[in-house]
């Protein structure tokens, strides 16, 4: 390969019109990308870009998608250490292209080493300034937000970071579709009250707060992901609450036994296989004291509830908690929203929602908040 002497480096923080997508730490020395969806993004009038990145992992390595002017052109398992990753060359230097680099994987909250940062870019031309869209919508939910399974063959059942993607899912396609930017607070297995299997510890609520509280390990917190999140750098006009799943899940689970304390938690069937109305109160005590923590960072948005890709056990506790929760507070900008349920034809792999389930239910979930967008 020839090398190209007009290529410049440029630290992030010297940088001009990088524009940061995703919850982070306000630092660009490095950037550290937490949450899946998050990432940079560049116009650029030039023919070649280099990105400088740094890589750690202990058992979930890192995935990133390349988008050149809206469409992925390249995903990649991002190397072990620190690296130049070549983006594109070799293209027209006059006409400018918008570059996406993107995280495509959840915070492995299990894998302490976890990590991906920016550092430099290299380029032959000049960067060009990056427009906000019109509108914000935050998206908060577990392995379906984190569309784990949305990529891969549906015989697909390990547990692997390749088959989790950030671009195929009802994230990326409605915010796409709404012209907005979007943030995604996501974990596989996490509940409102409870995860799958029973561990009240994951749980979303209680680590919104955070930039990143849901990692572990002394150099996540070095890096910030346990300090408080900044909400007004970044107020949403929506939030769209998709949780519930592994809360429902968590009623047909063995029972989990913290191994600090020794204590058993499990949400119980009753002998007729209804849930238990005491576990159920708690859950829906869980939605409402979500609901009132998300209004007291968020003012402006309008909450939306979305549920139901994957079955609605949840559904009437829900709305219950919902109206509750309006009818004490007369807060009317909060609303719920029935996703619709995956099928044998729109199954993808580890029997979680594929594509056409994501693409079905982003289609009625633009519609639904395109109204509310409008007042």
């Amino acid at each position: 390969m020839t090398p190209n002497k007009r290529l410049k480096t440029y630290p992030l923080t010297k940088a001009k019109h990088v524009k940061v997508h995703g919850r982070t730490t306000h630092t660009l020395a490095p950037l550290t990308l937490f949450w899946t969806g998050s990432g940079i993004e560049l116009n650029i009038k030039g023919s070649e870009l280099w990105i400088e990145m740094e890589v750690d992992y202990q058992v979930y390595e890192q995935w990133i998608s390349i988008v050149i002017n809206g469409v992925p052109v390249s995903r990649l398992m991002a190397t072990e250490g620190r690296h130049w990753i070549c983006i594109l060359r070799g293209m027209d230097p006059e006409t400018a292209k918008n570059v996406r680099v993107v995280k495509d994987v959840q915070p492995m909250s299990s894998d302490s080493r976890c990590l991906l940062q920016i550092h430099a870019l290299r380029i032959d031309g000049e960067l060009l300034p990056v427009a906000d869209k019109p509108h914000k919508v935050e998206f908060i939910g577990d392995s379906i937000t984190s569309g784990e399974g949305t990529i891969g063959a549906k015989e697909e059942v390990d547990w692997v970071p390749m088959l989790f993607t950030a671009l195929h899912n009802y994230t990326a396609i409605t915010a796409e579709a709404l012209n907005a930017d979007y943030r995604v607070l996501s974990q596989s297995g996490w509940g409102v009250l409870t995860g799958w299997d029973n561990n009240p510890h994951t749980n979303i609520p209680a680590y919104y707060e955070q930039v990143c509280g849901v990692l572990t390990g002394e150099r996540n917190e070095t890096l910030g992901a346990f300090s408080d999140h900044d909400f007004t750098s970044w107020q949403p006009d929506v939030v769209v609450v998709n949780l519930g799943t592994n809360d429902g899940g968590a009623f047909y689970s063995p029972a989990w036994t913290d191994p600090t304390s020794g204590k058993v938690y499990k949400q119980r069937l009753n002998e007729d296989g209804t849930f238990n109305e005491e576990d159920l109160q708690a859950f829906e005590n869980a939605v409402k004291k979500f609901l009132i923590k998300l209004r007291t960072c968020n003012p402006a948005a309008h909450i939306v509830w979305a549920y139901g890709m994957l079955g609605t056990p949840m559904m009437p506790a829900i709305y219950r908690a919902v109206d509750a929760y309006k009818k004490r507070t007369r807060d009317r900008n909060v609303s719920v929203f029935q996703l619709p349920n995956t099928t044998e034809e729109t199954i993808g792999s580890r029997s979680h929602p594929g594509l056409p389930a994501h693409t079905k239910a982003a289609n009625e979930l633009i519609v639904y908040l395109r109204e509310i967008l409008k007042n």
